[in-house]
């Protein structure tokens, strides 16, 4: 772990770790997962991840997409949500950030994206179908500002769902979220539903990596760390993963009392 860090500590079976800034924060993360990666290569020939796609992820996906000795053709991948009624050449779409800021630079061995514009009902049907295929190896995944994992929002959350994927109603937060980081200019512009993996997936995988940088993640850092495990704070499940890292910086963590 670098030494870069200023603060760790561990909530149920969750680790934490906390950076001084967002730049170390996806440093140590990527190097991290960066790791992992080859060590599971070296053991298998193929290896399957899952990204979430948010501005909390650029650090760890440059790092990532900088690491020259990944072999990535022996990875195959799949974004974690997507909105419904956005293309994936949208500049919005969740499709869209992880092919411009990882996919296209480091081509990996299979690429599998959530069709927006496709049936949702379909779509949710085929999605599912690839990802119950074999064991998900790693996730990239972050907090949403209302403590959203994925696209699975408070109370609406289901931490016992049978489905793999799932059609959605976007919580105010979230959408606003989206124009508080500039993916979007004004709120009616997000799109109100999309089509987002299930906890069940999520927690199903071997490794989790949580990267929550950020002033505006104060709250949900606070509430996942401090309060009970409950899907009105849908994040806080991650305390139960046997094997979860959550990546924070001084910012993020600043509301936490420990």
């Amino acid at each position: 772990m670098s030494n870069k860090v200023v603060k760790s500590l561990k909530i149920d079976s969750l680790e934490v770790f906390v950076y001084p800034d967002r730049l170390e924060m996806g440093k140590a993360s990527g190097k991290l997962i960066a790791d992992r990666i080859k060590a599971l290569l070296r053991q298998k020939e193929r290896i399957r991840m899952v990204f979430a796609a948010a501005p909390s992820q650029e650090e760890t996906l440059k790092f990532l997409r900088n690491d020259k000795e990944i072999d990535w053709s022996g990875i195959t991948v799949f974004n974690m949500d997507e909105y419904i009624g956005l293309r994936n050449d949208h500049p919005a779409s969740f499709g869209y950030f992880l092919s411009d800021r990882l996919f296209n630079h480091v081509h990996p061995g299979e690429v599998n994206l959530i069709d927006g514009i496709n049936d949702p009902a379909k779509e949710c049907e085929r999605f599912s179908g690839l990802l119950a295929e074999k064991t998900i190896d790693i996730v990239l995944l972050g907090l949403g500002a209302n403590g959203h994992v994925a696209f699975n929002e408070p109370l609406t959350a289901d931490f016992n769902d049978p489905a793999v994927v799932k059609t959605i109603v976007l919580d105010e937060i979230s959408r606003q979220q989206q124009v508080d980081e500039n993916c979007f200019n004004d709120l009616d512009q997000v799109p109100k539903k999309a089509i987002t993996i299930t906890i069940p997936t999520i927690m199903s995988a071997s490794c989790l990596y949580c990267m929550t940088p950020g002033a505006n993640k104060q709250n949900a850092v606070k509430m996942v760390l401090e309060g009970t495990i409950t899907n009105a704070v849908p994040g806080s499940i991650l305390r139960r993963h046997p094997n979860c890292i959550l990546f924070l910086d001084r910012e993020s963590y600043g509301k936490v009392r420990q």
